[in-house]
């Protein structure tokens, strides 16, 4: 129930909601069980009417209390029928029953709106605190995670809980509402017939706990069965043109089938249990009538107690009834085990917090203004070094390369100077300023990426520059993108500027992502650029484009670049080689061929290669 009690959080201010519910339901409650105890009345005025019952002179007693509901009904019924006439009693007793049924309809309505609008409400605040949660993570945890997965928490999981966990808050108000109201009315008209009747519940109770059992197990499989499929869904639609490429397509066909396969057999045996539940209260119920029937028609017949043919049949009917809301609970107690097993998935992501945070006394970078350094550094994933005593000092307008064997440090170095992670050891001081003692946002207000993969949204190629700085006008695009040597192939495009990219920029070559990019960061036009192999995907040709865009984008500014073809940083001022987590080599282009190291031997390769 803890878990339960943290989803209902989510639907604060719940005030709002649960007074105007709790009115419109009582209302409900109180006229829909009116609905059926007219019935009583209903029967008295007919079977008087008809010759059924004696038309002798009766002498109207005094009024009963609420105590005694039926004597009270057949009190009003009589001194209707005796007062008015029989069509007359008749058609007053309908009045009431059409007044009656029309005020809890009404009401039943407004309650159901009520309660929609609060589940709309819970739903918006749940996903908007699991999306804004997991966009404040750690690049570290996307990492050690399945894309499909978070996907699948957000958006399948947040949709059980709403249904499953503020359908369920909805039953267990009115229905036990609902319940006690048709039992103190069934009291009212038989005290003995009612302490007999009442059996059921207990015994219907035991049978449906052994059936909804295991229903919370099952239902966390299904829902991570789920999340599965939809990770084998995202990484097939991604990875398409590399499937077809290979001829994978019968892998990914039978490792997504099988995953569909296994769902489908989870909830078959979830569903078959969940609505086993339905039939078996409503079979009890059943026979807890016949034998009602069988008990207080022999009472009737008897003429022990003073239980009249007409409440009878109001008895019965209103027990009749008593079962749906027994019946809702006990469906509604199989329904919220998979809205907890959801609920339990999206509140992981909820408290997932991220490693990388502001302290609360975080300084405000608006400048820079010196060096970046970096003084006895060190970094590993787990038990995996990465980094190992990195010294290395970069000033204000200098552009500095660093080069080295695949899997050396270089990507890592760079992504630990926006703090997308901390550092092990050591520190990184930005102007000074320990990187961990500055706010998240005013760093990297300060600092633009352009990565190896052109990472672009389905949108505009305007909206796609103008991402970096929303308010940017169209002049001040353009000229971002005629400074990347974007302008020209974007204005022969089919619609400009506007013109749509598509999924990741899908409608665009490499050479042509990669300027987009290049504009978004001119657009920016940050003092400190990090580039990240840019142009190690591209062509001759594009690769011509692209560095030239890059040379612009350089021009005082201070740059890192992570260069993969060693012949376009020759005239860094500074070119550093990582090798193994360690400075190797540091120093200018001639330096560093001078002295016949690892620069030299991958300067060799690189040639020889071409």
């Amino acid at each position: 129930m803890k878990t339960y009690f943290r989803l209902l959080s989510f639907a604060k201010p719940i005030e709002k909601y649960a007074i105007p519910y709790i009115i419109c339901t009582l209302i409900t409650v109180i006229f829909g069980t009116l609905n059926l105890a007219l019935l009583a009345p209903l029967l008295q005025v007919m079977f008087k009417g008809t010759g059924d019952a004696d038309l002798g002179p009766v002498e109207i007693g005094e009024k009963p209390g609420f105590d005694d509901l039926g004597g009270l009904l057949t009190y009003y019924a009589d001194k209707l029928y005796y007062d008015i006439g029989p069509y007359q009693a008749l058609q007053y007793v309908c009045i009431a029953i059409v007044i009656s049924v029309f005020i809890s309809n009404l009401f039943r309505y407004l309650s159901q709106r009520i309660m929609e609008n609060l589940r709309i409400h819970t739903l918006l605040n749940l996903r908007k605190s699991v999306f804004n949660n997991v966009m404040d993570l750690h690049l570290g945890y996307f990492t050690n995670s399945r894309k499909g997965d978070i996907i699948s928490k957000i958006a399948s999981d947040v949709q059980v809980v709403q249904f499953s966990v503020t359908s369920t808050l909805q039953v267990a108000f009115k229905e036990p509402l609902q319940l006690i109201a048709y039992v103190v009315v069934l009291f009212a008209l038989s005290t003995k017939l009612t302490l007999f009747s009442l059996i059921v519940i207990p015994v219907s109770a035991f049978f449906i706990s052994k059936i909804v059992k295991k229903l919370k197990q099952q239902a966390r499989e299904g829902q991570q069965s789920y999340s599965n499929m939809i990770s084998y869904l995202d990484e097939a639609l991604s990875g398409v043109k590399i499937i077809k490429a290979f001829n994978a397509v019968p892998f990914v066909k039978e490792r997504f089938n099988g995953e569909s396969e296994n769902y489908s057999k989870i909830m078959r045996r979830m569903v078959r249990r969940q609505q086993m539940g339905s039939p078996v209260s409503e079979l009890l119920g059943v026979m807890m009538v016949a034998l009602i029937l069988l008990y207080g028609g022999s009472l009737v017949l008897s003429g022990e107690g003073d239980l009249k043919a007409s409440e009878f049949i109001t008895y019965i009917a209103i027990f009749s009834q008593v079962m749906r809301p027994a019946k809702a609970l006990t469906d509604a107690f199989s329904n919220i085990h998979n809205g907890i097993a959801a609920g339990e998935r999206v509140l992981e992501l909820v408290d997932e917090r991220s490693e990388i945070v502001d302290k609360p006394n975080a300084e405000i970078i608006e400048t820079f203004k010196d060096a970046i350094e970096f003084k006895d550094v060190c970094f590993a994933y787990g038990e995996k070094k990465i980094l190992d005593n990195i010294n290395l000092t970069i000033r204000k307008g200098e552009t500095v390369a660093l080069v080295g064997p695949s899997g050396g440090g270089k990507s890592t170095l760079v992504d630990l100077i926006p703090r997308f992670m901390d550092v092990g050891g050591g520190q990184i001081l930005f102007d000074g300023i320990d990187l961990r003692d500055l706010t998240l946002q005013s760093l990297r207000s300060q600092i633009g990426t352009v990565n190896q993969e052109s990472v672009l949204f389905n949108d505009t190629i305007f909206n796609n520059i103008a991402f970096a700085k929303p308010e940017a006008s169209i002049q001040e695009v353009e000229t971002a993108a005629k400074i990347a040597n974007a302008h020209d192939f974007i204005i022969k495009s089919e619609s400009g500027y506007k013109t749509n990219i598509g999924d990741r920029g899908a409608k665009l070559s490499g050479g042509q992502r990669q300027r987009i990019c290049i504009a978004r960061a001119v657009l920016r036009n940050p003092p400190v650029m990090l580039l990240d192999e840019a142009t190690s995907a591209l062509d001759t040709e594009s690769e011509k484009l692209v560095q030239d865009s890059l040379y612009k984008l350089m021009e005082n500014r201070t740059t890192v670049v992570i260069a993969h073809r060693l012949s376009t940083i020759q005239n860094a001022d500074k070119i550093i080689v990582i090798d193994a987590g360690r400075i190797a080599e540091s120093g200018s282009h001639q330096a560093l061929i001078s002295a016949n190291g690892v620069y030299k031997r991958l300067i060799d390769m690189q040639q020889f290669a071409d």
